[in-house]
């Protein structure tokens, strides 16, 4: 094996391993959902405002891609509210199960947006995610809001990983993350004043340990990931990028079980319809080495 490849593919297993300690910061820092989103997406942008190669040639840009990223960066500011709104409603495990049918939602919203042909392993996957996810719903009912959020940031998840596939051809990759994280964080600086006078009993700034967590939130399980993750894209295929984040649900669920013990409060049948979810994840690229079907899905970047 090719050293380069060997340790790019173990920098990206180290990536996806960070990520999944992003749903662990969303249960433990003491802030609503908005707030959190609002302080990760400011610390983010501040850091890379100090990488050089985030506004290096960024003037090169024409302005309609410009604005076209800046809209993407709303849908990844709702995701994450979403995200981290189903995490406090629900769990942990509630919110990246539901985030595991990304990859489903995907392969059917990819037909209609590039105006492609279905194809029919694809359907079938995501057939069989509807009952796996009537078997969370139906021993889950308490977390019901939960699952909704974190099926809405799904569906945001699916909009932006679509879109930035269209994008990836237009700019660097940096440039992609430094303008949709930045217009993330403006858009809601300029919501928040509203937000605050609807919820005027929220915690608008973090406590001593918060703070802590915040910046290793921002700087450990974002910035460095993704910066390592470009640097694993130039040696290892989008496609085994993106099967490999499918750990990223495996790791976030053992890390709730391992630090919150859910797996006391959840009923058996709902690890069920999770194990389903997650077997269809993993059959997807079983089927396409089968039946020669490698065509390389959009590529979702880490919580």
């Amino acid at each position: 094996m090719d050293p380069a490849y060997k340790k790019a593919y173990l920098l990206y297993h180290v990536c996806v391993f960070l990520w999944g300690f992003t749903a662990v910061f969303g249960k433990v820092i003491d802030l609503t959902e908005t707030m959190l989103v609002w302080y990760r997406m400011g610390i983010t942008t501040l850091v890379l405002l100090f990488l050089p190669a985030v506004w290096k040639h960024l003037h090169a840009l024409n302005r309609k891609t410009i604005f076209q990223l800046f809209g993407i960066g709303i849908l990844v500011a709702m995701h994450w509210i979403a995200f981290y709104g189903s995490i406090k409603a629900a769990n942990i495990s509630v919110a990246l199960t539901t985030l595991a049918t990304t990859s489903i939602f995907v392969s059917i919203g990819e037909p209609l947006l590039f105006k492609r042909k279905f194809i029919w392993h694809e359907l079938a996957l995501g057939i069989l995610v509807v009952p796996a996810m009537y078997l969370i719903f139906t021993f889950s009912g308490e977390y019901t809001k939960g699952i909704i959020l974190g099926l809405i940031s799904t569906v945001f998840a699916t909009a932006f990983s679509l879109l930035n596939k269209k994008m990836i051809a237009k700019a660097h990759p940096l440039h992609i993350t430094g303008i949709e994280i930045g217009s993330g964080f403006l858009v809601l600086t300029c919501v928040l004043p509203f937000y605050i006078h609807a919820h005027p009993d929220i915690a608008l700034s973090p406590s001593g340990m918060d703070t802590i967590y915040l910046l290793i939130f921002a700087v450990v399980c974002t910035v460095l990931p993704f910066t390592l993750s470009l640097y694993s894209l130039r040696h290892i295929s989008v496609f085994t990028a993106s099967i490999t984040l499918n750990l990223e649900p495996v790791y976030g669920i053992a890390m709730a079980i391992f630090f919150f013990h859910e797996n006391k409060s959840l009923h058996p049948g709902f690890y069920v319809g999770t194990l389903i979810i997650l077997a269809i994840v993993f059959l997807d690229p079983f089927i396409r080495r089968k039946f020669g079907q490698m065509r390389i899905p959009p590529y979702v970047p880490g919580e």
